[in-house]
């Protein structure tokens, strides 16, 4: 039996990424902070593994350990990470700096994957194309423009600089569906009737639904790909309105008070609260680097590598996406 280890496994994509594996009969294992949460990983046969990606002899130590009494990972999917921080330098140590401590763990230790497949972003591209709206290409010179998305690109990029390290590289755009956290703020301002928006150029908008993102992961396992990244959406280009016209939809609200933000006070409300979450010690949703994603008008890209080199078919579009995502909010008692 071929064992798994998923970073990050108590978070969003993480937790179905579990599933996943233990549908398909990996011996799965979950890696997560002792304190992580174990609410979304209640499935039969899952292992749990403690690491302390910070802490690179602790890391180290965790990793030994299990090699001995278990043996080395088959396959290795880092989805920690961090998408909400206080400042860019905890986003440079979250995403990039604790990468490189794990992996070269892995290396020290003889503990390389066949496949180490990284869970990274569209934001590492930032705002281009944005004069033609054209879909990003992987050929494209990334660009991005927020603290996480360059803290994502500098994982890529050191990953890309190992010789022979078989890295696979997801780039998803906007994820969304059960158990997401950010997404569900706007599914609870429309169920309160108020919809916000930001800007008045046009913008185009892609989602993928998790359980595609997850496919697109296993479909590259079974492929045996390496050294390759990928973008993944539904393969569908959505106006700016349409996400909450769905929502609105799915939550049977008649009437919803559509409120559209000039991007300047966005930008200073964005200000603010990042001034106040420094002083209160805790990150917050509204940020600046959360402005510069809102402000960004074009977030098309190309997933035709990835459907012909993995066979990668998307089999949520957004409206049966957004349909079972309210769906379990409502069973959750979320909303």
């Amino acid at each position: 039996m071929a064992s798994i280890l998923i970073t990050g496994a108590s978070g969003f994509i993480g937790s179905f990424l579990v599933e996943e594996a233990l549908e398909q009969g990996y011996d799965t294992w979950a890696g997560m902070r002792g304190s992580s949460s174990k609410r979304y990983l209640q499935q039969p046969n899952t292992h749990f593994l403690v690491l302390d990606f910070a802490h690179p002899d602790k890391l180290k130590e965790q990793l030994s350990a299990h090699k001995e009494q278990f043996g080395a990972f088959d396959y290795i999917v880092h989805c920690a990470g961090a998408t909400k921080c206080r400042n860019k330098q905890e986003f440079e140590q979250t995403n990039y700096q604790q990468t490189v401590n794990f992996v070269e763990a892995l290396q020290a230790l003889d503990m390389v994957p066949r496949q180490f497949l990284y869970v990274s972003t569209l934001s590492v591209f930032g705002p281009i194309r944005e004069a033609d709206y054209s879909p990003i290409q992987e050929s494209d010179t990334a660009q991005p423009n927020t603290a996480y998305g360059l803290s994502k690109l500098k994982s890529e990029q050191y990953l890309q600089s190992l010789k022979d390290f078989p890295y696979v590289i997801f780039r998803p755009t906007g994820v969304y569906g059960p158990r997401e956290a950010d997404y569900f703020l706007m599914a609870k301002s429309i169920g309160n009737h108020l919809d916000f928006s930001v800007g008045y150029k046009r913008q185009d908008l892609t989602f993928v639904y998790v359980k595609d993102v997850v496919q697109a992961i296993f479909k590259a396992i079974d492929k045996k790909v390496l050294r390759r990244a990928y973008f993944l959406s539904d393969g569908n280009v959505y106006p700016s309105r349409r996400f909450s016209d769905l929502i609105q939809k799915e939550m049977g609200k008649s009437l919803v008070i559509r409120i559209k933000c000039p991007l300047i006070v966005l930008k200073i409300v964005s200000l603010l609260a990042e001034t106040g979450a420094r002083f209160s010690g805790k990150s917050s949703t509204l940020n600046s680097d959360k402005y510069k994603i809102m402000k960004q008008r074009n977030w098309q890209c190309d997933i035709t590598p990835a459907q012909n080199e993995l066979g990668y078919a998307p089999q949520y579009d957004l409206e049966r996406g957004v349909n079972e995502t309210i769906a379990w909010y409502k069973k959750e008692g979320w909303l």
